[in-house]
């Protein structure tokens, strides 16, 4: 649609304007995907209007707080609030679905392990906030998930220089593997999970 096509161009003017500021406001709002603002970020680092390592901590600190601000939704707004309002936010019922029943089954590991997992990613801090999980925790799990994420992309956009609109094309090749990778973590700690519940079981 051309309105969309014209909310993320003036937003992303916004983004070169601000700098470092840019990205991580545009990474708040979540109005588009974190993948073209860090991808647009790493181009800004390409024409060397900002620099690559500014570019990275200002979009962790950016997709933190975006995540932040939909845990609180979730812990205080619930999930009614979402299910009528998310879709502002990029996050839909099934996001929501998928994410509760990830965070109920395996428990709040999920957090870190579901941030590279596509239909989960935004939308597995709402089950946290509902569970009234630890913030510190939260805050740790997510961050450490988000500094990959930023990484990738923002080196992703400096490499590819003007053709940055073609992230996903070059990132597919680099997303498996930390999926697979994610996925991993997951089943460990699914594994190292089921035996300490039976140990505190036997005791």
């Amino acid at each position: 649609m051309e309105w969309i096509s014209n909310l993320i161009s003036t937003l992303l003017d916004w983004v070169q304007q601000l700098g470092y500021f840019g990205i991580m406001l545009g990474l708040m709002i979540e109005i588009i995907p974190s993948e073209i603002v860090l991808a647009y970020g790493g181009y800004l680092v390409h024409m060397g209007n900002i620099n690559f390592v500014g570019a990275v901590f200002f979009g962790v600190v950016g997709g933190v707080i975006a995540q932040l601000f939909i845990y609180w939704i979730g812990r205080y707004g619930g999930r009614p609030i979402l299910e009528k309002y998310g879709k502002y936010i990029l996050i839909k019922k099934k996001h929501i679905d998928v994410s509760e029943a990830w965070f109920l089954k395996y428990g709040s590991g999920v957090i870190f392990t579901a941030r590279f997992i596509p239909v989960a990613r935004h939308a597995i801090s709402i089950p946290a906030g509902m569970a009234k999980m630890p913030v510190g925790k939260f805050l740790l799990l997510t961050t450490l998930a988000v500094i990959p994420w930023s990484i990738l992309f923002v080196y992703l956009g400096m490499l590819l220089g003007e053709q940055w609109q073609h992230v996903d094309e070059k990132a597919g090749p680099y997303i498996m593997p930390i999926l697979l990778g994610a996925l991993a973590l997951l089943i460990v700690y699914v594994v190292v999970k089921m035996f300490s519940n039976k140990k505190k079981a036997a005791k």
